[in-house]
């Protein structure tokens, strides 16, 4: 069984940045080795997929943030990362980190379903 453990949410001004970091365990779980990514569900609304990184280093972004948002791995610290840059009030959501055991990447961004592992998520607020 692996746990996710999201961290780094908070409250933010439009136009500002925030780093979500995504840590696992057991310690044999290697980020690097899966899918992973990150989702996000506003409230009253459905879980979205906003960035997935592939086993080799493919990147994958909703249109909604691509160009602001950036997701990365620490392969020493096995830790996942999504970097948020000029956020807006549509970005205020609670986001997940998420893990599948396949690959198929782009397609799993639209298919939340498909995840293996969830973390509990990390809420972000943006405030004008």
């Amino acid at each position: 069984q692996v746990q996710l453990v999201e961290s780094g949410g908070g409250s933010v001004q439009t136009g500002g940045s925030l780093r979500l970091s995504c840590a696992a365990s057991p310690h044999t779980f290697r980020f690097g080795d899966y899918c992973v990514g990150w989702f996000r569900q506003a409230s009253g609304k459905e879980r979205e997929g906003v960035a997935a990184i592939d086993p080799v280093s493919n990147t994958y972004y909703a249109d909604s943030v691509k160009g602001r948002f950036t997701i990365f791995q620490d392969n020493d610290k096995n830790t996942l990362h999504l970097q948020m840059n000029s956020v807006n009030a549509d970005d205020t959501a609670t986001y997940y980190c998420a893990v599948r055991l396949a690959w198929g990447c782009l397609r799993w961004l639209s298919q939340p379903a498909d995840t293996n592992y969830w973390g509990r998520g990390t809420q972000v607020t943006v405030s004008s």
